[in-house]
C-alpha cells in the first residue's frame, strides 16, 4: 500500500507565484514595461531568463534573492500537511512537478526544513553563473500541444511512474494537487482510482468543471480544496483504510 502525492509548487505549496515574488528584488520592486511586455504565451522560462538578466544588471546578488524568496508564505494549512506527510513517509512517495525553478524551490523547502518530505523535484534547472547571474533552462523538450514548450507535466509523471515500475514500485492511488492550467494535462492522464485536487477558484478547477459541462469529464475523482487542512483530512482517511 503506497500512495503517490504529486504537488505543483506556485499557488499550491506556496501561496504566491515564486517567479513574480522575485520582482521584490528589482529597483522600486517593479520591472520596466518593455521587459514586462516581452512575455509570449508558452515561453515563460525565456521570459524569466530576461528578468534574471535585468536583476543581475542591477546588482541584485544571490544572498538578497535568497532572503527575499524565503519570505514567501506557504498556503494555509500547508506547513501542517507537509509535516504530516513527513511523519508518514512509509506510506507516501511525494514529488513536485513545477514550472518554477530548482534554485527557488530548493531555497524555500530547505529554509522551512521540508526538503526531506519530497523524493524528487521536477522543475526547470537553474544555477548562478560565474558572474553571479541566475540562469534558467527549459526542463525538457516534448511534443504535447497543450503544454508550455518547456514542460509537459504529464510526460514527467508518466516517466516517473515507468521508472518506479522498473524498480518494482506501483501505487494504490495517485493524488495530484495543483492549481494551474498546466496541471490539466497530467490530471487527464489519471485513472479512475486516482484523485485530482484542484485549488478552489483557480484555473485548474475551472478547466475541470468546463470539461464536465462539455460531457468529457476527467476519469479520476475530483476533490476541490481551499486550505491544505482539507487535503490532510483526506490523506488521514486514506491512511486509516
Amino acid at each position: 500500500m503506497k500512495f503517490l502525492l504529486v504537488f505543483d509548487f506556485d499557488h499550491t505549496i506556496v501561496d504566491e507565484n515564486s517567479d513574480t515574488w522575485i520582482v521584490k528584488c528589482a529597483p522600486e520592486k517593479k520591472l520596466p514595461n518593455g521587459l514586462r511586455n516581452s512575455y509570449r504565451p508558452g515561453h515563460w522560462t525565456e521570459y524569466m531568463g530576461r528578468v534574471f538578466v535585468y536583476l543581475g544588471d542591477n546588482g541584485v546578488k544571490e544572498d538578497e534573492m535568497k532572503r527575499t524568496m524565503t519570505t514567501i508564505p506557504f498556503t494555509v494549512g500547508m506547513v501542517d500537511l507537509l509535516g504530516f506527510i513527513g511523519e508518514n513517509k512509509e506510506l507516501f512517495d511525494c514529488i513536485i512537478v513545477s514550472d518554477s525553478n530548482a534554485v527557488f524551490i530548493d531555497w524555500i523547502l530547505k529554509a522551512a526544513d521540508f526538503h526531506k518530505v519530497f523524493d524528487e523535484v521536477f522543475t526547470n534547472p537553474a544555477a548562478f553563473s560565474s558572474t553571479g547571474y541566475l540562469t534558467v533552462q527549459n526542463f525538457h523538450a516534448h511534443h504535447c500541444a497543450k503544454c508550455p514548450k518547456n514542460l509537459c507535466k504529464k510526460k514527467v509523471l508518466k516517466e516517473f511512474l515507468d521508472k518506479q515500475l522498473e524498480r518494482g514500485v506501483s501505487y494504490t492511488q495517485i493524488v495530484y494537487i495543483g492549481d494551474g492550467g498546466n496541471d490539466l494535462c497530467p490530471v487527464m492522464f489519471l485513472k479512475k482510482d486516482d484523485i485530482a485536487m484542484p485549488r478552489q477558484g483557480y484555473t485548474l478547477e475551472k478547466k475541470i468543471s468546463q470539461l464536465a459541462q462539455d460531457l468529457s469529464p476527467v476519469e479520476c475523482s475530483v476533490l476541490v480544496w481551499s486550505s491544505a487542512t482539507e487535503i490532510m483530512s483526506y490523506l488521514k482517511v486514506l491512511v486509516k483504510e
